[in-house]
């Protein structure tokens, strides 16, 4: 049975009201997690090898814990509310990052980091509230321009978070002003969003006044909430979809850790007569050789390159995942970044190696956009949420386990290896995905 149109002034003014509240957060949000290693300074980690193991463990704690919790508040979403769900993510920000100013020891923030991920994803609950008002053919591009939202934030953020730390004269005061947006962003949200509460599951409790009437509901209710998820990772679509998010997701951060390592050795020792000493003049790349600094400012704009990329591409993917069908899509999508991969593993050169950083930023920008696209075609409203939490677990799982392993298989295949390695796992995992993801063999989550 299909819902109901919405009418085009209520899902878009909710879709603007999240989209605005989504690039308040996560600019607040980028604002501190690259300055880590500055941080635990001032709380006195001062050894550069502990400060480098902690700044890790930190940064990686959030989405860890998120990838176990995402799916949990994405049925509870489904049952209780997709807009409470966004509100309750943003306050849990505003309460966990908010915290943070106060910690003085590394194991403080380590938990605090923690009880965020697992608290504070707002990015699920936002895209399925704005998909399940938006029409059934915008599926892709609302997730593209939500995506967009949180892409400035990843590039507002950072500057933002340096001119408050030296203006402010202390990065823990940061946290206040990050914990501060968040709440602003939640009370946008609570007051500004339309949620159709007929497309939410019933929560099926029972009436009774007991104790031990409210433990059965409480207990039936977790019941419930786990045979949702299990409904969720029962579709072989789902189940392919969120394979091959993780495996695109996991290919980029094992690189990413290394990349100034491979950078290195694209350089040659003189750089005399080419066009990297004005440009270390024109940038102030910083101290050092001019070899030193012309790859330091060469890895800048490697990860710069991909940050355009990503931006200018993540609304034209949704776009075009509504068009063409967004399992097409995000075949053609890996399929590019896989390509990507291959000829930064390929080249000694290092302008040919910052074309495929750009090409791998648009391959890398459709993930989001298409993978949530094609959840709220395996998943009724009612049940999206859940879908959504899956897709967004994979992501954050890869996130977490990346960096890490892609530091350790650096030291038996170096660079290129590990690129082509990467490379081989998107391909192999989209050949699965091909099969397990087609049209004639997907069970979806419609009953």
């Amino acid at each position: 049975m299909s819902r109901p149109i919405p009418a085009p002034t209520t899902w878009k003014r909710t879709y603007w009201v999240v989209w605005v509240a989504n690039l308040v957060t996560s600019i607040g949000m980028m604002s501190f997690l690259p300055f880590f290693p500055s941080l635990l300074a001032e709380m006195g980690v001062t050894d550069e090898g502990d400060r480098s193991i902690w700044a890790g463990v930190c940064f990686a704690a959030a989405p860890l814990s998120a990838t176990i919790s995402a799916p949990i508040w994405g049925a509870i979403g489904d049952r209780f509310g997709r807009k409470v769900m966004v509100c309750r993510a943003m306050m849990a920000i505003a309460v966990f990052v908010g915290a943070m100013g106060f910690a003085s020891t590394p194991w403080q923030l380590l938990a605090l980091r923690l009880a965020q991920g697992t608290f504070s994803g707002f990015i699920p609950p936002s895209i399925t509230l704005v998909s399940i008002v938006a029409p059934e053919d915008r599926q892709g591009r609302v997730a593209g321009n939500l995506g967009t939202a949180l892409a400035i934030g990843g590039l507002v953020g950072p500057l933002l978070g340096s001119f408050l730390a030296n203006a402010l004269g202390s990065r823990q005061a940061v946290f206040f002003v990050v914990g501060g947006l968040a709440f602003v962003s939640a009370f946008i949200v609570w007051f500004g969003a339309h949620e159709d509460r007929s497309l939410r599951q019933q929560a099926g409790a029972t009436p009774g006044g007991s104790s031990d009437s409210a433990r059965r509901t409480i207990r039936g209710a977790f019941v419930r909430i786990g045979k949702d998820i299990g409904e969720v990772l029962a579709s072989p679509a789902m189940r392919a979809t969120a394979l091959v998010v993780f495996a695109l997701q996991f290919g980029l951060g094992a690189i990413n850790p290394i990349l100034e390592l491979y950078i290195e050795g694209l350089f040659g020792s003189d750089l005399s007569g080419t066009i990297w000493p004005r440009l270390v003049t024109l940038f102030g790349a910083g101290e050092g050789s001019l070899e030193t600094q012309a790859q330091t400012l060469a890895t800048g704009l490697s990860f710069g390159a991909m940050a355009v990329a990503n931006l200018l591409s993540l609304p034209l993917w949704g776009i075009y995942g509504d068009r063409v069908g967004h399992r097409r899509a995000l075949s053609q999508c890996g399929v590019l970044a896989a390509a990507a991969l291959i000829l930064q593993a390929s080249t000694a050169h290092y302008g040919v190696f910052l074309a495929g950083r750009f090409l791998m930023g648009i391959g890398m920008a459709g993930i989001g956009p298409l993978a949530f696209g094609l959840a709220a075609g395996e998943a009724r409203a009612e049940r999206r949420g859940g879908a959504f939490g899956v897709v967004f677990s994979a992501r954050t799982f890869a996130v977490a386990v990346g960096g890490t392993s892609g530091g350790f298989l650096y030291q038996f295949l170096e660079a290129r290896g590990l690129m082509v390695m990467a490379a081989l796992l998107v391909v192999g995992t989209l050949l699965f995905f091909r099969r397990a993801a087609a049209p004639a063999t997907t069970t979806t989550l419609h009953d």
